[in-house]
């Protein structure tokens, strides 16, 4: 059975709904296959009195015509209720346009249907900016936008039927203590959480078989779907080359995604508008390089320097495995108890990338030359108020941290906390405090 999850931005929906109260659409956008119809779809079950769902990926092209002439709106709701079976009730209804991206016309029809004030709106969409999806429309700006990403740890944790955990983990963050003898199963669970991933398929299937490789088969399932979209995006397959190419480009020791080493020669802009749409995609997370930290990071991003995360860390632990035809319960079991001996560091970092962005924070690196060969590096950069938050990442319990130490020299003047991100329990290091990972939700 298909499981409803419980997600937070539920939260923010009601929120929308009761200050607009009908004066903006909300669109929510996101990757394929994270959640967002079944989100959007209880939220209208359970807030209104009835609501239509129109499935673009579905909808016959006579229920797209209808948004091409918005001259009479009657017309238009009686021929929705009647070819969906609904009666709709004044300011009572919502009508959700579900993956329309697929038909322009109707994101293009928000605006009059909003100042119509009859029902609410709630668009969803993936792909939802790439350039074909909006040609030759005007953008409604009575329209919201927000992103729902895969399910994060405390999300995660509910949809296991817990929700103690990480508000407990939040009281001992928040009086930087320790968790000793709990340490080790709260890694535990968090290295579950890393190696199944926040797809509500994935986690669907790991609580019906509790059987790793089936997840994996899950897992494999929308990276297909992925690699499908890209392949309408880009028949070249330089697209999908980019995606299926970030853990190679990861676990390398160079301090940027490479693009030319995956892709060979093309030219800048056929590049800008790859990236632009893989970005797009919300299947990724871009973190750019800030070639003058400070607390207006947006201001000095470099964008031809990047390393590119995957939005959701179990999809990343399959790419990476991806040669097998499908990953044995042996190399999860093998993760899950922290027994695999190749260097995991950088299935950490985009564990802490995911986090980061989860929690909205937009990610920003920094490196600069050590001496002729090598380089310092901190891994993400967060600016709260006027001061700067480094944060270096360590896979293992290593807590010597030179570079965190070098930057926080380089630009005293701005430092405000700063962290070290690994995998043993959290203790203080002179100026520096190092935080076990599953509190990075909490930076």
């Amino acid at each position: 059975m298909e499981r409803v999850f419980k997600r937070k931005l539920y939260n923010r929906l009601l929120e929308w709904k009761r200050i607009q109260n009908g004066k903006t659409a909300i669109l929510v956008e996101g990757a394929r296959r994270v959640g967002k119809s079944t989100l959007v779809e209880q939220f209208a079950k359970n807030e209104y009195e009835s609501y239509i769902l129109i499935d673009f990926n579905e909808a016959s092209e006579a229920v797209k015509s209808l948004f091409s002439n918005l001259m009479n709106k009657d017309f238009l709701f009686l021929q929705l209720q009647s070819i969906y079976n609904v009666v709709l009730k004044e300011r009572k209804s919502v009508i959700v346009f579900d993956e329309v991206q697929n038909c322009p016309s109707a994101r293009q029809a928000i605006k009059y249907l909003v100042k119509d004030g009859r029902y609410d709106y709630i668009e969803t969409g993936s792909l939802i900016s790439i350039k074909k999806n909006t040609r030759n429309i005007t953008l409604p700006s009575e329209e919201e936008r927000v992103t729902l990403y895969p399910m994060d740890f405390e999300e995660f944790r509910w949809a296991l039927g817990d929700e103690a955990t990480v508000p407990l983990l939040r009281t001992f963050f928040d009086r930087r203590l320790p968790l000793d003898k709990a340490h080790r199963d709260k890694m535990r669970d968090f290295r579950l959480y890393m190696l199944v991933g926040g797809m509500p398929q994935a986690v669907n299937t790991y609580l019906e078989t509790n059987n790793f490789s089936m997840v994996d088969l899950a897992k494999r399932g929308i990276i297909r779907i992925y690699q499908d979209d890209f392949q309408k995006l880009d028949p070249t397959g330089r697209l999908e080359t980019l995606f299926m190419g970030i853990p190679s480009q990861l676990s390398q020791t160079s301090n940027r995604y490479r693009p030319f080493s995956v892709l060979g020669n093309v030219n800048d802009d056929k590049l800008a508008e790859l990236l632009k749409d893989l970005e797009d995609s919300k299947t990724t997370l871009f973190s750019y390089h800030s070639n003058d930290p400070n607390v207006g990071m947006s201001l000095t991003k470099d964008i031809s320097k990047y390393k590119i995360f995957c939005a959701d860390t179990g999809l990343f632990v399959t790419l990476a495995f991806w040669d097998k035809d499908h990953t044995e319960n042996v190399i999860y079991q093998k993760l899950l108890n922290d027994k695999l001996s190749t260097n995991l560091g950088y299935i950490y970092e985009n564990m802490v990338a995911q986090t980061l962005a989860t929690s909205g924070n937009k990610l920003f690196y920094y490196t600069w030359e050590k001496d002729a060969t090598h380089y310092y590096e901190v891994d993400f950069l967060l600016s709260r108020g006027s001061k700067l938050y480094p944060i270096e990442v360590k896979s293992s319990g290593y807590n010597s941290h030179k570079s965190l130490d070098a930057f926080c020299e380089k630009f005293s003047h701005l430092i405000g906390n700063r962290y070290l991100v690994y995998t043993k329990d959290l203790k203080k290091d002179m100026e520096t405090l190092l935080l076990p990972v599953y509190m990075a939700q909490f930076l």
